[in-house]
């Protein structure tokens, strides 16, 4: 992979430290997150970028994130969007092959603004992102991120089956 964009993939999907403090976020629930679910993949860079969401349930909604790419698979990222004091927080980890955690702590975010098919959370904790958002269109999943440095960048997924 390209090492500035492994090297801004991995910046903005970093957080480290673990004093936050929730400001309400809107009121939401995570059964309006429901269109997320599915599987989407898609490049980045000479890589695969695939996310897998599970359905709601429990008050949550988890991903399972894996990047692959020369014969190998190099990132495993850990996502859950639970239902907090009437709206929703996201927590995203990153790990090296091996199940190895690349910050000692997850970066945490919380809800900024929901609509039919669009989340954006802003990040409470300390790191390499500011924000994270996701966009469904059609079949495209659209992943948003903003870094702690203000650069933006978007990853478009797309929609596939698990059992092709």
């Amino acid at each position: 992979m390209n090492r500035t964009i492994k090297t801004i993939c991995i910046a903005g999907l970093l957080g480290l430290g673990s004093s936050f403090s929730f400001a309400q976020g809107p009121a939401a629930t995570i059964d309006q997150l429901a269109w997320m679910t599915g599987n989407y993949a898609g490049a980045l860079g000479p890589n695969t970028l695939e996310e897998n969401w599970i359905a709601p349930e429990g008050g949550s909604i988890a991903a399972m994130v894996r990047m692959t790419g020369n014969g190998g698979t190099s990132m495993f990222e850990m996502i859950t969007i639970e239902e907090v004091d009437g709206s929703l927080v996201l927590n995203v980890q990153q790990f090296d092959a091996g199940f190895v955690p690349r910050t000692p702590e997850p970066i945490t975010m919380e809800l900024a603004m929901i609509m039919d098919n669009h989340v954006h959370f802003n990040a409470v904790t300390e790191g390499g992102m500011r924000s994270l958002g996701y966009t469904l269109d059609g079949e495209t999943f659209t992943i948003h991120v903003e870094q702690a440095s203000g650069q933006t960048m978007n990853i478009e997924l797309q929609k596939r089956s698990l059992w092709d």
